[in-house]
């Protein structure tokens, strides 16, 4: 094991060996000769780190001029976004506290700029401007890594320019005080049976605000991504409250992990502790807390931390992690997959990986990521399994080039500053409009939103310009901080103002293996050897050879290991699907993947006969098979159905697909609901009373995606009366064809009693058709194998009696009885 591995495998003192930890942890390799030859030059390097710099300040400028003292940016309307006064985004808006979040946001920014007089000047717009005082809900977590974060790093980066720079004299500490303001008015959302803290608070009325009284769930990351910024202020103020309320959370949220697998959940009660969401991964709702498990380790020196982080860190690695791709499973059943796709808040972990001293997975992960923005020119906001898109957004998120960037300082590896390259042009071409930088809602079309998030500033500029900027090219020594998950600078020398380091020696809590993860010999290990493996791994090809004889889709056998490397030849990757022991695939096909020309075809026609199988094998070997190419759609087993008969006689139905609930009842086996379709009004079905609420009783209701969440919809539907309610996708041109299908979440109470199926657009834009030529359909929700099997039951029946159903083709036609 190498030197600086065994280093972090122990508890860190001293500062100086802090930033070796983190920056070259694990990685540098002796044999020279690996090193790339493709290196930037010196000048293209100053002249991307330029265009860096033009970059933030073409953003900042137009913050300043059209939009301050305003929260944020709107890009398009060139103007600010001011809660309460611009249109509400619903929850969106809680990150808004009528607080100048961009400008604090990015004061530590300046300074990295080396722009003090900038600096200067956005330091006095603060302490003149920014009060805290209103009469508004806020989202904790966002408040305190944005505002309080922003607001102790600029204070420390303003007494370290007094004292370096013999600047700003006049500064007597003013944003220290705001920050323990504001820390004071973000602490009565800790008031909970648990500790763990609320997700939102009043800043004026703390919990008291009537809007809060029901608030009762949070994200594992909401409740534990305080401690950094609350550590900093208590050891800064001398106030220890802040400090002790965020170390009183961590322990509560270590409390509720899985003590079989170690992983955590993504949602949770504040009050009793109960999981309300079980999935596990590292991208959204979880993703900083295994951040801060590791930092706070580092800035406190307090070893249970790491301890906790080695044990996530394994249980992620063994469960979660397939190579480079990171798929959420079920914290209870890790096992099974809770989820087919990835969202683009995970590129964090490779630089988390870096920092903890596990290099091979961080290069490997990222490799697929860049592939990802390589196939898509942006990352998309979610991802399939197969790398297509499955939420198109892109918010100029940081978090891939965060991780470029330590990648980089770890390595030494040019490739990164070719990566970070390609990440800049893309924003260039795709993301900037005449005030700033605009959001895109969907990297498809090109489409831009009207936002531009603080962090675009405070984190996705920064760390462009310090993967193109050498040590002395900037004024303070980054080594010698720690970045917070927004980005804001914590000086290791917090650990010395205050004496709560904790040894594990003295708990039974964790033994030592706990402290002793290692990473492998750094010994001839040079990225470029781990990239080079994957570098085909979404798209691509190399020379291979036949392999024979071609196996059958009926014959094939997912146990069998000899079926495993044919499939695999033939271009087939899979996918294990709920308890690997049961032998559930999905199966994707990649032409280009395929062992040569000659395999590919063959994939392709085995893909061809899986498809076939799903009509013509029984409905029991059906429901197990999973299946999924580039062409056609995840085939489930609880995929529903929305049937209606295509004339008036009801000789032939015609269905479409839809998505089921996980908060309504199931349909399961012949058990149908059927009756007259009707229109919500308003179509969105969110307010507290339908206005056609009369017409609703015993019938099929139709409402649109968006406003409220889909339990609410329901409940409103039920209390109409409604037999059952189909909800349709607001997103034009989304298809089930072309999109996975999913089943929609609810909030954890069980009090929806009626059928709830999920259309996208483009199916319903069909069933509307059919509405309007026939004003009084009915419909049939089922699932859809029941709806196949009758039709696979009629065909054979036909085929058998074809003259007895030419005689009997005049006569009508009873409708499908519920036992076929």
């Amino acid at each position: 094991m190498s030197t600086a591995c065994s280093f972090v495998a122990q508890r860190l003192l001293l500062p100086t060996l802090l930033s070796l930890v983190l920056l070259v942890v694990c990685v540098l390799s002796d044999d020279a000769s690996t090193m790339p030859t493709q290196n930037m030059s010196n000048k293209e390097r100053a002249e991307l780190r330029e265009e860096s710099r033009e970059m933030f300040y073409h953003a900042y400028q137009a913050y300043m001029q059209n939009a301050y003292p305003a929260d944020e940016l709107m890009p398009l309307s060139c103007k600010g976004r001011f809660r309460g006064v611009t249109p509400s985004r619903g929850d969106m808006d809680d990150i808004l506290g009528n607080f100048s979040m961009t400008l604090v946001d990015t004061l530590d920014t300046l300074v990295l700029l080396g722009d003090f007089a900038e600096f200067e000047h956005a330091v006095k717009l603060v302490i003149r401007d920014v009060q805290f005082d209103s009469d508004i809900i806020v989202s904790v977590f966002e408040t305190n890594i944005r505002m309080v974060g922003g607001l102790l790093s600029a204070h420390i980066l303003a007494e370290y320019l007094q004292k370096q720079a013999d600047v700003m004299h006049w500064y007597k500490g003013e944003m220290l005080e705001m920050a323990r303001e504001l820390g004071y008015r973000l602490l009565p959302a800790f008031n909970t049976t648990t500790g763990i803290p609320h997700a939102r608070v009043n800043l004026r009325l703390g919990m008291k605000d009537p809007q809060l009284k029901k608030s009762r769930e949070t994200c594992t990351a909401c409740a534990g991504t305080i401690l950094l910024e609350f550590a900093a202020l208590s050891r800064l103020t001398g106030d220890p409250i802040f400090e002790s309320r965020a170390h009183a959370a961590m322990d509560a949220l270590w409390k509720l992990r899985h003590r079989g697998s170690d992983l955590m959940g993504t949602v949770l009660n504040v009050h009793s502790g109960d999981w309300v969401r079980r999935d596990s991964g590292v991208g959204a709702g979880i993703d900083s807390y295994y951040e801060y498990l590791f930092k706070s380790y580092v800035l406190l020196g307090d070893d249970k931390y790491l301890a906790r982080f080695n044990r996530h860190y394994n249980a992620v690695m063994k469960y979660v992690s397939e190579g480079p791709v990171l798929l959420d499973v079920l914290m209870h059943r890790p096992h099974a997959k809770s989820r087919n796709f990835m969202d683009s808040l995970l590129a964090f972990w490779p630089g988390l990986q870096v920092l903890s001293g596990d290099l091979k997975p961080a290069v490997q992960t990222h490799e697929m990521l860049y592939q990802v923005m390589q196939m898509h020119t942006l990352i998309p906001e979610a991802w399939t399994v197969d790398f297509q898109i499955h939420w198109g957004q892109h918010h100029l998120r940081p978090e891939f080039i965060e991780s470029t960037y330590f990648l980089y300082r770890a390595t030494g590896d040019h490739h990164y500053l070719q990566v970070g390259k390609r990440a800049l042009k893309a924003l260039q071409k795709y993301a900037k409009v005449s005030c700033g930088y605009a959001a895109v809602s969907d990297i498809r079309t090109g489409k831009h939103d009207d936002r531009m998030d603080s962090f675009v500033l405070s984190e996705t500029f920064k760390y462009l310009y310090l993967l193109f900027s050498e040590p002395a090219d900037l004024i303070i020594n980054v080594d010698e901080f720690v970045f917070t998950t927004e980005a804001h600078l914590l000086p290791l020398s917090i650990a010395q103002l205050g004496n709560s380091t904790f040894n594990f020696r003295q708990s039974d809590e964790h033994s030592v293996l706990d402290f002793m993860r290692t990473c492998p010999s750094s010994n001839k290990l040079f990225p470029e050897k781990v990239r080079k493996p994957l570098r085909n791994f979404i798209t691509g090809s190399c020379p291979r050879t036949s392999s024979g004889k071609r196996l059958s889709a009926l014959d094939f056998q997912a146990s069998n290991s000899d079926h495993l490397r044919a499939v695999y030849d033939m271009g087939i990757t899979m996918v294990s699907v709920g308890d690997r022991s049961q032998g559930k695939v999905r199966l994707f096909h990649s032409f280009y993947n395929a062992k040569s020309q000659e395999e590919g075809e063959m994939g392709l026609q085995f893909m061809q006969e899986m498809l076939e199988l799903t009509k013509m094998q029984s409905m029991n070997q059906l429901a197990q098979l999973q299946v999924r190419n580039s062409q056609e759609s995840w085939a489930k087993i609880l995929l529903m159905a929305v049937a209606w008969a295509a004339d008036d006689k009801q000789e032939d139905w015609l269905a479409l697909m839809a998505g089921p609930s996980h908060f309504s009842p199931e349909l399961l086996g012949d058990k149908y609901v059927e009756g007259e379709i009707v229109l919500a009004q308003p179509l969105r079905a969110c307010d507290e009373q339908l206005e056609n609420a009369s017409v609703m009783s015993g019938k099929i209701v139709v409402a649109e995606r968006g406003d409220c969440t889909f339990v609410s919809k329901a409940r409103l539907a039920q209390k109409a009366g409604a037999k059952a309610l189909i909800v349709c996708d607001n997103v034009s041109g989304s298809s089930g064809e072309t999109q996975p299908m999913f089943a929609m979440s609810g909030d954890g109470n069980d009090d929806v009693s009626i059928p709830v199926v999920f259309m996208y657009s483009l199916e319903f834009a069909k069933l509307s058709a059919q509405m309007q030529r026939r004003p009084q359909l009915s419909v049939r929700i089922m699932q859809m194998v029941e709806f196949k099997r009758w039709q696979l039951a009629k065909e054979a029946h036909l085929n058998e009696t074809a003259a007895a159903a030419a005689a009997a083709s005049t006569m009508p036609k009873k409708k499908p009885e519920k036992e076929l």
